[in-house]
């Protein structure tokens, strides 16, 4: 790797001339600029350097890129702002943060407010570059403002389709385009149910304000999401009690779930839109339930839910270390729950749920050893009795809840 500090410089739309003085200087310095091909064809002749473009993927180049210019006065060029959403983190990641200079430029979220009025701390930002279009459902929210940053020019039609197909068709789409460059910037408005516009310039960011149509399914923010939002056969975890599980789970940003036996996914996924750095895999062993699942996600806007098809505990070797875990059924497996419980990092939770007395046995068991809280959980639903009211109870529900201790001194 390179010894001397990388400069990575972030440039705008109108490229050289809305650069500062200690950006121009340290391009002008440089041995070595790397960047994409946009980025390198904004910079003048002044700028003798060799020109090096970002093979594509990008992500797996950096190390050896930057090791064969190693020795060599290095600068990187970033739309922008570097750190958001931006090279500065691969670059971070690689050579940490003590060997980059980084020298931020506005990025196209905070010309979009300026631009628009919107407060920028208010306002939610979505990525689809190099991330999958389903990924944005998890952010739409009636009445909410949202920036979307897009892959290419296709990008705002693909948009407005997911929003038609999400139910939030009348939602007002802009599409801002060369944010930044001055005279060529240009502005196509409309809503998801009516977009006609053809591609326009592949520099583009789209603003969206939301707005679900009529009957569109409210989904909220906390665990519990109405069973309709599930396609399922019956193998479902149910609002209520699912609510409770995602509860003692406890999801933190950047954890990892293991959901075995899946069923739906329904508990997956809602650990998932808790956070945008949460984590989870789930293990299902029939191959039609594991397709449901992976189509649950996608509709439900986190798309990078990891589906394991096959049996647990086999299926979880080799599989990283869970900082939680639910377990929907197979309790009676042998070896199972002390398979997840051994696996489980210390301060880990693990949740266990059933219906059979032979599962509630072995949940005892565990309550036994490992203590934490074993509890039954009732609902029931008010239906009708004749021609009145009355309540129908389901199953009662016994879960067993702990925390695993940190190993001992």
């Amino acid at each position: 790797m390179p010894a001397a500090p990388v400069v990575v410089v972030g440039i705008g739309a109108d490229g050289w001339p809305g650069l500062a003085a200690p950006a121009r200087k340290a391009l002008t310095d440089a041995e070595t600029v790397i960047g994409g091909p946009r980025q390198l064809a904004l910079l003048p002749d002044d700028v003798t350097a060799r020109r090096c473009a970002w093979p594509s993927p990008l992500r797996p180049a950096v190390p050896g890129l930057l090791a064969e210019h190693d020795g060599r006065r290095i600068a990187v060029l970033a739309s922008g702002d570097p750190m958001f959403y931006g090279i500065g983190r691969a670059l971070t990641e690689v050579l940490g943060a003590e060997r980059l200079r980084v020298l931020p430029h506005p990025s196209s979220a905070s010309y979009a407010c300026a631009r628009l009025g919107w407060p920028l701390d208010e306002t939610d930002v979505v990525s689809l570059v190099g991330r999958p279009l389903p990924s944005l459902a998890a952010a739409l929210h009636d009445g909410r403002r949202l920036l979307v940053l897009c892959a290419d020019a296709g990008t705002p039609a693909d948009i407005a389709a997911l929003l038609r197909d999400r139910g939030f068709g009348p939602s007002r789409i802009r599409v801002l385009e060369q944010l930044g460059s001055g005279g060529r910037e240009r502005v196509l408005d409309g809503t998801a149910d009516t977009w006609a516009h053809p591609p326009g310039d592949p520099l583009n960011l789209v603003a969206l304000d939301c707005l679900a149509a009529l009957g569109t399914l409210r989904l909220g923010l906390v665990p519990g999401l109405p069973d309709d939002a599930y396609e399922h056969d019956g193998q479902l975890t149910k609002r209520h009690i699912r609510a409770t599980v995602l509860a003692a789970l406890a999801p933190a940003p950047g954890e990892l779930l293991w959901d075995i036996g899946g069923g739906s996914g329904s508990v997956a996924i809602e650990w998932l839109r808790s956070h945008r750095a949460c984590r989870a895999l789930t293990v299902e062993r029939d191959p039609a339930r594991a397709a449901r699942i992976a189509h649950n996600a996608a509709t439900l806007g986190v798309p990078a839910l990891r589906v394991i098809t096959g049996p647990a505990p086999a299926a979880l070797d080799g599989l990283p270390r869970p900082d939680a875990v639910f377990l929907g059924g197979g309790l009676t497996e042998p070896g199972l729950l002390d398979a997840c419980w051994n696996a489980l990092r210390p301060g880990g939770r693990i949740v266990a749920n059933t219906v059979t007395l032979e599962s509630e046995a072995v949940l005892a068991g565990h309550y036994a050893r490992h203590g934490g809280e074993l509890v039954r959980i009732s609902v029931s639903h008010a239906a009708p009795v004749g021609g009145f009211t009355g309540w129908r109870q389901a199953m009662p529900v016994t879960q067993w809840a702990a925390t695993k201790p940190p190993p001992a001194r």
